[in-house]
C-alpha cells in the first residue's frame, strides 16, 4: 500500500459512482500528407474508425502520423491497446507486459499482425494521458522511434481490481503494471516527453471541442496580415498598423485571441523541419 500511491483508490457505490463518457475518435490531413489521429478513448469503436482513417490516408499518401493521446484518460483495457499499437508495431513483436507480483503471472502482448502504416510518427501526450494509453505510447517511442511532444503522462498505467467494502463503498486496487518493451515499468513515473511543450489543459479542451466544427487547422496556423511593402514606403502608409487599428474594437477592450495548440504546433515543425534535412 506504500508502494501505490496512486494505485488504491476509494470509490463510492456502483449505484452513485459517476459514469464516465468516452472520448470521440477525431482524424484531419494537415498540410497535404500528414495524418492528424487523435484516438479518444481506447475502444472497440475507435479502433474500427482509426482503421478506416489509415486506409484512407494511404489513399491520400499520407507519410507521416501525429498520434494525439491528449484525451485517452481512464482507459485500462490493454489488450484494446495492444491492437492500436499493432496497427505501427512490427508482427512478433512484444508491446508491453502486465507485471503481476508472481513473476509466473507476468501477461507479455504481442503484436500478431503487420503494421498497417510504416511512416514517420509524432505522439502527443500530457497529464491525461493515462493507463493504457501510457504502454501505447511506450511501445510506438520504442519501435517507431516516435517522438513523444507535450507533457508528463498520469503514471497510471496499471490493471485495477475492485474490492467492495461493508460500508458499500469501492476499493479499487493496483494489481498489475505495465511494463515498456525495454523493461521499465511506467508506473508511477509515467512517460516524460522527448520533447516539453507547456499547454493549458482548459485551452486543449476548448479546441478539442470546436475542432469538431472547425478542424485543427484554425488553432495552428495564424492567419494572413498584410505586410510592409514598397508600394506602401512609397504611399507613406503602413499597411501593418493598419490593419492593427482595424482590428481594435472601438470603444470596447480588445477581444481574447482564439486559442491556440502549441503542442501540435512543434510537432507539424518537427515533421516539416525532418522532411527538409531528409531532402538535402
Amino acid at each position: 500500500m506504500v508502494r501505490l500511491p496512486r494505485g488504491l483508490i476509494l470509490l463510492p457505490s456502483k449505484e452513485s459512482a459517476p459514469v464516465e463518457m468516452p472520448s470521440a475518435f477525431y482524424n484531419e490531413v494537415l498540410e497535404g500528407h500528414i495524418g492528424y489521429l487523435r484516438l479518444g478513448s481506447l475502444n472497440g469503436a475507435n479502433l474500427q474508425d482509426m482503421d478506416k482513417s489509415l486506409g484512407n490516408f494511404a489513399a491520400k499518401k499520407v507519410d507521416a502520423l501525429i498520434i494525439d493521446l491528449r484525451c485517452s484518460q481512464g482507459t485500462n483495457d490493454f489488450a484494446v491497446a495492444a491492437e492500436f499499437a499493432k496497427r505501427f508495431c512490427l508482427k512478433g513483436k512484444p508491446l508491453f507486459t502486465l507485471r503481476k507480483p508472481a513473476a509466473r503471472q507476468d501477461r507479455v502482448l504481442t503484436s500478431d499482425r503487420d503494421p498497417a502504416f510504416q511512416g514517420l510518427i509524432m505522439v502527443l501526450a500530457d497529464g491525461e494521458t493515462s493507463g493504457a494509453a501510457e504502454a501505447l505510447a511506450a511501445a510506438l517511442r520504442f519501435y517507431d522511434k516516435a517522438l513523444v511532444i507535450g507533457q508528463p503522462t498520469a503514471g497510471r498505467a496499471v490493471e485495477y481490481s475492485d474490492l467492495p467494502l461493508p460500508s458499500g463503498k469501492i476499493l479499487r486496487v493496483a494489481v498489475a503494471e505495465a511494463v515498456s518493451p525495454e523493461g521499465r515499468s511506467l508506473f508511477t513515473d509515467g512517460i516524460k516527453p522527448d520533447l516539453p511543450v507547456e499547454m493549458p489543459t482548459a485551452d486543449k479542451r476548448q479546441i478539442f471541442q470546436l475542432s469538431a466544427e472547425k478542424g485543427m487547422g484554425p488553432f495552428v496556423y495564424e492567419t494572413g496580415r498584410p505586410h510592409m511593402n514598397e508600394a506602401a514606403l512609397l504611399a507613406g502608409t503602413n499597411p501593418e498598423v493598419e490593419a492593427w487599428g482595424a482590428a481594435q474594437p472601438r470603444g470596447r477592450a480588445s477581444e481574447k485571441p482564439p486559442p491556440h495548440d502549441p503542442v501540435l504546433q512543434r510537432a507539424l515543425d518537427v515533421v516539416t523541419s525532418l522532411e527538409v534535412y531528409q531532402k538535402r
